[in-house]
């Protein structure tokens, strides 16, 4: 199933991301968290392409795994470090397993990267042309509502965001966020740019000091008051800490959804625990639209 008819319908949709595994002896352990988190019965789940420099792995494997335990998939295909045929040929493998959707991004940049010849890809919606031509995908898009690290402005950022979802885009992720207001002004000015795509608001529950470090340096994230009192209460405290940040990253959605943004992605780095507490968190929330 095409996610732009799941998300056309602007029920409350929970979706999750997981990443396959480096080598193949722990992919049974990737199938198996797969399994656990299809039992909460996702709107879908993305499955990553590869962090900055490394290739695609064994995400149509994982693709594919999605898909057997009943639930629509989503891969992520980043084009920055590939050749065009080898972005080609991948398109050709997602197709040949029945994937029908895609979430199109130029990639992170490696230390050291220097931009390629006129054979490799150097912006999102070129990738987004080439899948458009290929194939009948529902195309997916990242977007940064703190603005994009490289972009000079939330003007630039917003003008090459419309350029992006003109070229064919269906719908946009949004990059993690931890102040809903920041999503909520992002909001408005996609739509008074004519940015008219479903919006999907990337939620990630930051469970230990580590991936606070990490966050913001993928992101550039800011971190309000609130959470860094959180992170500064608990941070010392693994369990405490995990908890407190299940509970603030479930009041996030809950506020989201209160004000009208239905489509919520939880980044859950492959931890089926995680994502079955916020779920828990959310259910009678969720069946309310029953």
């Amino acid at each position: 199933m095409k996610i732009s008819e799941i998300l056309k319908k602007n029920k409350i949709t929970i979706s999750f991301e997981i990443f396959p595994p480096k080598a193949w002896d722990k992919i049974e352990n990737t199938r198996a968290v797969v399994k656990e988190i299809a039992k909460l019965n996702p709107g879908f789940m993305s499955v990553t392409y590869g962090a900055a420099g490394t290739g695609s792995g064994f995400a149509a494997d994982i693709a594919k795994e999605v898909k057997s335990n009943g639930i629509t998939p989503l891969s992520h295909l980043t084009c920055l470090t590939s050749t065009k045929d080898m972005v080609n040929s991948v398109i050709d493998e997602f197709k040949a397993n029945g994937i029908e959707n895609i979430l199109a991004l130029r990639g992170d940049i490696p230390e050291g990267f220097v931009f390629p010849d006129a054979q490799h890809y150097h912006h999102a919606y070129e990738l987004v042309n080439t899948i458009k031509q290929r194939g009948d995908f529902c195309i997916g898009g990242a977007c940064y509502p703190e603005v994009h690290p490289e972009s000079a402005n939330m003007v630039d950022d917003i003008n090459h965001l419309k350029y992006k979802v003109d070229c064919g885009v269906d719908f946009l992720t949004t990059q993690m966020f931890f102040d809903n207001d920041v999503f909520y002004r992002f909001r408005e000015i996609c739509a008074i740019k004519g940015i008219n795509v479903p919006l999907v608001a990337g939620i990630m529950p930051i469970t230990n000091t580590t991936s606070i470090i990490k966050s913001v340096k993928l992101s550039g994230c800011r971190f309000p008051e609130k959470f860094m009192k959180i992170a500064d209460r608990f941070g010392e405290n693994p369990a405490a800490m995990k908890q407190a940040g299940v509970i603030y990253a479930t009041e996030q959605i809950v506020d989201l959804i209160a004000n009208g943004q239905n489509r919520i992605h939880i980044y859950t780095m492959n931890k089926p625990d995680i994502a079955a507490a916020i779920m828990n968190g959310l259910s009678d929330i969720i069946n309310e639209q029953s």
